[in-house]
């Protein structure tokens, strides 16, 4: 066998079987909804992710969204927009 086809088998997903099933018995999800809660966590969801570097500078969330409601105004003001509607996060 060559390197690259040994690379080529090593990567390849192991597949399971039918017998091979990680999931304990007493677990029972034929009454299960797929996706009942999905709309409402992603209404109150909204990830951000901060490159390394300037989530150093924010000791948490309270302080990202303190600057970043700073900045905003002072935008607002440069621009001659009116203040956005605060809200609470």
């Amino acid at each position: 066998m060559t390197m690259k086809n040994a690379k080529r088998k090593a990567m390849s997903p192991r597949r399971r079987s039918d017998g091979d099933d990680d999931l304990l018995p007493h677990y029972d999800f034929r009454g299960g909804v797929r996706g009942k809660y999905a709309a409402r966590y992603r209404e109150g969801t909204n990830v951000v992710v901060l490159a390394p570097d300037v989530a150093a500078r924010f000791p948490d969330s309270a302080a990202v969204n303190r600057a970043l409601r700073a900045l905003a105004e002072v935008a607002d003001a440069a621009t001659g927009k009116p203040r956005s509607q605060r809200r609470t996060a």
